[in-house]
């Protein structure tokens, strides 16, 4: 029988101009695996908290002290609770809160001679963990396009942010191949034999 494939579209909620990325990832995935690829396919580190939301279920690593009741995404297939036309939420670090809008786009069969995940396509580079949301995200944007910097409080605030962005950060840039040279790798370790599920501490 041939694989399934999922044609996934992911949206980083509240950015303007928008933040997406198009992924084919194989359904039989568990939301964990998901979990992995869309860090990778975005560009977060993977260094705080994060939950799926589909059909008003909640998923992720199960905190018994947490305030979530969270299903286990270990447990939990693509094709068990996704379809073509499925929209889903997938939330990362829950003190910036970055919500991704998610859809399945498309089921597709598997080419044989592909290795998956791939990045098919994207738009603009992710936001510096840490830069405080949606609303520090933007203030960075209009921080990065006032270049003159003028010697007031507005301007004073936009070079700090600029300063903290470093100089090498390009919110227009974006390069799906290298992000699916990222999911490859990241596919290749996960499918090690001796490779062991460890669940660590984040923070929020």
């Amino acid at each position: 029988m041939s694989r399934q494939i999922f044609q996934l579209k992911m949206t980083l909620a509240g950015t303007r101009p928008p933040v997406w990325r198009r992924v084919l990832v194989p359904a039989g995935y568990t939301l964990d695996r998901l979990h992995r690829v869309a860090q990778h396919a975005m560009g977060w580190r993977d260094c705080h908290l994060h939950s799926f939301e589909i059909d008003a279920v909640q998923y992720g690593e199960p905190d018994p002290d947490g305030e979530l009741a969270l299903h286990d995404e270990l447990d939990v297939r693509l094709d068990a609770v996704l379809g073509k036309g499925s929209r889903f939420s997938y939330t990362y670090d829950f003190g910036d809160w970055w919500e991704h809008d998610l859809v399945v786009e498309d089921a597709l069969t598997a080419d044989p001679d592909e290795r998956y995940p791939v990045c098919l396509a994207g738009e603009r580079a992710c936001p510096p963990e840490g830069v405080g949301g949606p609303s520090g995200y933007q203030a960075l944007l209009e921080a990065l396009d006032d270049a003159t910097a003028a010697a007031d409080v507005v301007g004073s605030r936009h070079a700090m942010l600029r300063d903290w962005a470093g100089s090498t950060f390009d919110p227009s840039r974006f390069d799906p191949d290298r992000a699916t040279i990222l999911l490859r790798r990241f596919s290749l370790s996960a499918s090690h034999p001796l490779l062991i599920k460890k669940r660590t501490v984040l923070v929020g």
